[in-house]
């Protein structure tokens, strides 16, 4: 424990903060309930804005690039200590949890606006800021108000039962952050690296963004025949992505794209010598003509979206224990008093009143259906139907949500959002809503629900941080509310700017995996049209032989789904943390490492995403710089390679530099 004393207590959490507690045995935070500390001031509040803005525009970037939203909870937790520590204020572990919290509604925010909203653009339906903004601002109010009856059970009950990954994490570098802002210094080195490698490859094009083994004769041959591909995107952001997410988990990612790539590709160009006509829905040319691209986008990838639903779906269905206690729990939180309720004058204790939350619920709803009926249907019986599918899907799958990020830290919110839309679509078409209006009503009610749920996730992160420390939940509740406005703007916004920078259609679009999934699902839905039944039900298969033999089934098909660039790097980041963290017999020594290369790969992340943004403003207007001839010849793609494995070597190097005494 450290030497720095709040209240003449050591920092450091006590022993008993990740066990469960003994009968009679209380947890007492760092943060005593006995006294008020600095939390909400003018700081905290600004500095949280300010990291909910930055990180929403990151994310958002990121999120629609390769499809994964990263967590900036970990990076926000270490600049809020790093400026405290540089600023010398005291008493700050509360005011830092106020910044996370607050900063911590960006990811949130992104993941229920681009699983949802890139896929009007993607239909070619209109789309507003109006409608974004109102449908990320409300749906996060839901997850908010939905979970709140459900904190104590969630931070206090089941304490000690549920791991908390990423509040672990984040508590960590809060507690931490008391000894010292060292460790800031580590992340802002790293983004500056990343932010810069990133940005000369977008904005002027130096070297080539996807290296291929076209590049080579060899190469090219066995494309041509056989449809045999190598890529590998270069972005610092994915490497640091891989390296946070694991070994493991990219593995099986890039299981899932080498399956797609070296397997379902080549099998079908063979097949497809043989067959003289245009076969699959909506498809108008011959596979013998088709690139390995053509071919995944027009068949491969299908597998990976049924894959993605019935993963989703299996989530569900192993939930439904919790979705049934999700109704007692309501239930008996609103309704029903047990004269047992815990003394609302100890702080620590203290949640936003019930009547509140029943009275925050009924005015979302209300606005909700003005909003459905005034900005996205027309008729008062479509904005009902709406209106009461966003209301019992949210409250059915929050405490799905928020169990998930309690027990692995991942939200299968995409999975939920799509059979959302799939209930949605059925529900709204036999009420007579049906083509572009019917999608625009589905994509719009399913951005609402993913909202609510991603929220819901991810602030039971904040809560259960918050009990850990010792902080007011009535007052991160509250603000939480802010930083959701600022974050909904925010991601309304940038969505718009890449849409006109980047476009989510043709060769150059943002791949927005989960939006284009959405897209594909819902339009043969609303229009009848031929869909590629066949090959969601190849992949819903595949999803249930694979939870048959305990392999991530969504993880898997994500990578069937996601184009082989985005994959590879992936892989190379999980492959150098797992070399860093083994590569000494002593586990502190690997600690020390495993949280330097955190470190570094979040800094890659928040500066290769934050330049992406600042790369696609330029170009939004119109400072194109780009060495277009350049970026595409086979001399950048080499050059491409050479930098990859040149950061990537030094992200290695950094992260051994690591000491325990770190």
């Amino acid at each position: 424990m450290s030497e720095h004393q709040i209240d003449s207590k050591p920092i450091g959490l006590p022993e008993n903060a990740y066990r469960e507690l003994n009968e009679g045995e209380v947890y007492v935070p760092i943060m005593v309930p006995e006294k008020n500390y600095p939390e909400v001031n003018l700081y905290s509040v600004i500095l949280g804005l300010i990291m909910a803005v930055f990180f929403t525009a990151a994310a958002a970037y990121l999120g629609l690039k390769i499809g994964q939203v990263f967590e900036a909870a970990i990076p926000i937790a270490i600049i809020a200590v790093g400026l405290s520590s540089a600023l010398k204020r005291k008493d700050s572990l509360g005011q830092n949890v106020i910044i996370q919290s607050i900063g911590a509604t960006s990811g949130t925010i992104v993941a229920g606006a681009i699983f949802t909203i890139p896929a009007l653009y993607i239909l070619e339906l209109e789309v507003s800021f109006w409608q974004v903004f109102f449908a990320s601002l409300l749906g996060g109010f839901l997850g908010i108000l939905f979970l709140i009856p459900f904190r104590k059970y969630f931070v206090s009950e089941m304490h000690g039962k549920f791991p908390f990954p990423e509040a672990t994490a984040t508590t960590e570098v809060l507690v931490a952050g008391e000894k010292g802002g060292n460790q800031a210094l580590v992340l802002v080195i790293s983004g500056i690296i990343g932010g810069v490698y990133d940005f000369v490859v977008a904005t002027f094009g130096t070297w080539a963004e996807v290296f291929t083994s076209k590049v080579a004769g060899f190469g090219e041959y066995l494309h041509d025949k056989l449809k045999l591909e190598f890529r590998l995107n270069i972005s610092s952001a994915i490497l640091g992505l891989g390296y946070i997410v694991g070994l493991k988990y990219t593995a099986i990612i890039a299981a899932g794209s080498f399956v797609s790539w070296y397997v379902i590709i080549p099998v079908f160009a063979y097949l497809g010598d043989y067959i003289g006509v245009p076969i699959g829905a909506n498809v108008t040319d011959l596979i013998k003509d088709m690139s390995a691209e053509d071919i995944f986008f027009n068949y491969v990838r299908h597998i990976g979206i049924g894959g993605i639903a019935m993963a989703g779906l299996i989530g569900i269905i192993k939930s439904s224990g919790i979705i049934k206690k999700s109704f007692v729990l309501g239930y008996q939180e609103i309704f029903k008093k047990t004269g047992k309720e815990e003394k609302l004058d100890i702080r620590t204790q203290r949640d936003l009143p019930m009547s509140a939350i029943v009275a925050g619920i009924t005015l979302t709803s209300i606005i909700i259906f003005v909003f459905f009926l005034f900005g996205v249907v027309t008729s008062v019986v479509h904005a009902v139907v709406g209106l009461v599918i966003a209301l019992i899907i949210s409250f059915l799958f929050t405490t799905v949500a928020a169990t998930a990020i309690a027990i692995v830290g991942t939200n299968p919110v995409s999975g939920m959002t799509l059979m959302t839309l799939i209930l949605s679509s059925v529900i709204l078409v036999s009420v007579g809503l049906t083509g572009p209006a019917g999608m625009v009503g589905a994509l719009i009610i399913g951005g609402v629900v993913c909202t609510a749920l991603s929220q819901a996730g991810a602030f039971i992160t904040d809560l259960k941080i918050g009990y850990w420390l010792g902080s007011s939940p009535f007052k991160q509740e509250k603000w939480k509310f802010l930083g959701t406005i600022f974050a909904s703007a925010t991601v309304a916004w940038i969505i718009m700017v890449l849409n006109e920078t980047y476009g989510f259609v043709g060769d150059q679009a943002l791949v927005a995996p989960q939006a284009n999934a959405m897209a594909a699902v819902i339009k043969p839905l609303m229009s009848n049209q031929p869909a590629p039944w066949m090959m969601y039900l190849a992949g819903a298969f595949m999803a249930l032989l694979l939870t048959m033999i305990k392999v991530p089934a969504l993880a898997f098909a994500l990578g069937m789904y996601l184009p082989l660039e985005l994959n590879t790097p992936l892989l190379a980041g999980g492959i150098i943390a797992w070399f860093v963290q083994s590569r000494s017999q002593d586990e502190s020594l690997n600690k020390a490492r495993r949280e330097r290369g955190t470190l570094i790969a979040s800094g890659f992340i928040a500066g290769g995403a934050l330049m992406g943004v600042l790369s696609a403003i330029l170009k939004y207007a119109e400072f194109d710089w780009k060495m277009e001839d350049w970026a595409e010849s086979n001399g950048a793609e080499v050059l491409a390679l050479v930098m990859f494995l040149l950061i990537s070597l030094y992200m290695i190097w950094d992260t051994l530099r690591a000491r325990k005494e770190e």
